[in-house]
């Protein structure tokens, strides 16, 4: 049996127009790429792509999705995004663009990097706070934030030491 090796990257979506993002959903996400590589390479990147491509992971609020493809074929995505200008979706278009972070191989490799992007954007968030009372706040939302999810570890611990 022969294991099919994938590629993943990782995204940004980045729009001047709140509602951009908020009305982000995978399968429009999916058939944009999708379409756009057809336009950029043919009907041999479209069919290369088609197999295997996935919208794994999409978060709206952020802007940050994650793309899956075959190893063979991630550069025709890759070259492909740039191309994208826009995002229609019921009958709105919003101008948009699509910033490339990282590519891995693993979906782990990409979430550590999306957790230090994450740090290097709120070390930036931090230093161009104008007052003292933006900083706390922004401090105190990550220290809630941090919190939360050390107590859903420790509840998932002894979830399974009662096990």
């Amino acid at each position: 049996m022969v294991r099919f090796k994938h590629r993943y990257l990782l995204c940004e979506l980045v729009s001047d127009d709140p509602r951009c993002r908020l009305s982000l959903d995978d399968r429009v996400l999916s058939s944009l790429v999708r379409d756009t590589i057809a336009r950029v390479h043919g009907t041999f990147g479209a069919a290369a792509c088609s197999i295997g491509f996935a919208v794994r992971y999409l978060n709206a609020y952020t802007g940050i999705v994650l793309l899956r493809c075959r190893k063979e074929f991630y550069q025709l995505v890759w070259s492909a995004l740039p191309f994208i200008t826009y995002l229609e979706n019921k009958g709105h278009r919003y101008p948009c663009f699509f910033n490339t972070l990282h590519v891995g191989g693993t979906i782990r490799t990409c979430q550590k990097f999306l957790i230090q992007y994450n740090r290097r954007q709120l070390l930036i968030l931090l230093q161009n706070c104008t007052n003292e009372g933006e900083r706390e706040a922004i401090q105190k939302s990550v220290t809630r934030s941090c919190l939360l999810e050390e107590e859903e570890e420790s509840s998932e611990e002894a979830a399974e030491a009662m096990e």
